[in-house]
């Protein structure tokens, strides 16, 4: 398939810059093969029962963003994942000004040295600190990454440090937010426990595999970064529990998804814990998620082919018109979709 083929125009006052308050007061487009319906997100213990499992990834997004000087030259980082002792893959801008060798300073006790330059942006960078300091200097030091297109329009401010984590955050590795779990409040989660759902977390660290731009015209061509996941026995029998029931699994975000689903072709149904370049695109068989809570994503991007992938591309394509034309507001910070497989 053409990446062209996964294209749509979107009017820029749709581009959401912070998030509705209450978060479960955003909009949800509840979407199924020829149907579709306008609701709200803290209606949806009305569309569960209680044989269904929801499932939230629990990552928690770091301060990965980095403001580095070489004399007087500004760089930003954007550190992806951690090979190891502190040796880190990380995007930097701009590209073609930093070098081998070159000593960052980002703050009076943080400093990297570039291992070496990759390509598209990327290189390695040995940051300068103990490793038991790193996250109290990221903190310091660091911003929460938001996505470049907020970034256009303002800077990283204080309400994006709670705006742009989960109330299920937990385990620290994230570049980028599970965005739908952003919409879930206290409240709207004892609904669901009353109501009598499974409610369930797994983990999967985001990063370039989630966001990194499709830059080939086959988008079979594309391939995926690793990011790192796990689930543990406890879900994994819940989730086989839940089947056998015939309950449904609700995957809340395509991250959640990208992880079960991986753990599925792995033959490994006791638990996960490894990388995954998974890309879910149209033709993929899906075996573990029934339904998908997700918000609207960018044109051409892995996420739009995951959902036409679970949902059919028309079927998407025609939600997202209707989206368009009744004021959704769109990608991290926007409203939602409600996704049964087709």
């Amino acid at each position: 398939m053409k990446l062209n083929e996964f294209n749509y125009d979107l009017p820029k006052k749709l581009i959401a810059d912070r998030p509705i308050y209450p978060r479960d007061n955003s909009k949800l487009l509840k979407v199924k093969k020829h149907t579709i319906e306008d609701s709200f997100i803290k209606s949806i213990p009305k569309y569960l029962s209680d044989n269904d499992l929801i499932i939230f990834n629990d990552t928690k997004v770091i301060k990965a963003r980095l403001i580095g000087f070489r004399d007087n030259k500004k760089f930003e980082v954007l550190l992806i994942n951690n090979l190891y002792s502190n040796n880190w893959k990380a995007l930097v801008k701009p590209f073609n000004k930093i070098n081998e060798g070159d000593y960052l300073v980002f703050g009076e006790s943080l400093t990297g040295t570039v291992k070496s330059k990759v390509n598209s942006g990327i290189i390695y960078i040995h940051l300068n600190c103990k490793i038991s300091q790193l996250h109290k200097l990221l903190d310091k030091y660091g911003s929460i990454p938001i996505p470049p297109y907020i970034q256009k329009s303002r800077d990283t401010d204080d309400r994006d440090n709670i705006d742009y984590q989960s109330i299920f955050a937990k385990k620290e590795g994230s570049v980028a937010s599970p965005t739908a779990s952003l919409h879930f409040t206290e409240s709207l989660i004892d609904e669901l426990s009353f109501k009598g759902v499974n409610i369930s977390t797994i983990t999967l660290h985001i990063g370039l595999g989630t966001f990194l731009p499709v830059k080939v015209d086959n988008i079979n061509d594309h391939i995926m970064h690793e990011e790192y996941g796990e689930i543990s026995k406890n879900v994994m029998d819940k989730i086989n529990e839940t089947k056998l029931k015939n309950g449904r699994i609700i995957s809340v975000g395509t991250s959640t998804m990208r992880i079960l689903e991986t753990a599925f072709l792995s033959n490994n149904y006791k638990e996960f814990k490894g990388n995954t370049n998974i890309f879910i695109k149209p033709g993929f068989k899906f075996n573990v998620v029934d339904i998908l809570l997700t918000n609207f994503h960018l044109p051409k991007s892995t996420l739009l082919m995951l959902v036409c992938a679970f949902a059919g591309k028309d079927n998407i394509f025609r939600a997202y018109h209707h989206a368009i034309n009744n004021g959704y507001r769109f990608y991290s910070y926007g409203d939602a979709m409600l996704l049964y497989r087709s």
